[in-house]
């Protein structure tokens, strides 16, 4: 089981790019999905979490108001569309579902959160 990030790339501040995720042996809708990522040198950390009935959402204060979050449960997907980008937005990008099935509480940090695949990287510039 497994996510796969695509999408990022390089592009100059105030642009926007939109992520995609795709799971391979997972049923995304029973499960909160997350966005995460990862600078260097720093840790890894919470960008945006969609509930599993798709009813909630958290997103990040740093990002609020210019990144939202989506799935698409009948195509194993999900989504992050990044409007706005600032140059502290650059990193690896990571998906990742809540190993805990219909967890009621909406969990935000990393170690609630697995099946990360490799990451894509967002590189904005100015």
């Amino acid at each position: 089981v497994q996510l796969q990030a695509s999408g990022g790339g390089l592009v100059q501040t105030g642009g926007s790019l939109r992520l995609s995720c795709i799971a391979s042996g997972r049923t995304l809708g029973n499960y909160h999905t997350g966005w995460f990522r990862q600078a260097p040198g720093k840790e890894r950390e919470v960008v945006a979490v969609l509930s599993a009935g798709g009813g909630r959402t958290f997103y990040a204060d740093s990002v609020r108001g210019r990144f939202a979050t989506s799935r698409d449960n009948a195509k194993e997907m999900m989504f992050l569309q990044m409007n706005s980008l600032k140059s502290e937005d650059t990193a690896v990008y990571y998906c990742g579902a809540d190993r805990t099935f219909r967890r009621s509480v909406l969990v935000t940090s990393p170690r609630y959160f697995g099946s990360w695949g490799p990451g894509t990287l967002v590189t904005v510039s100015s």
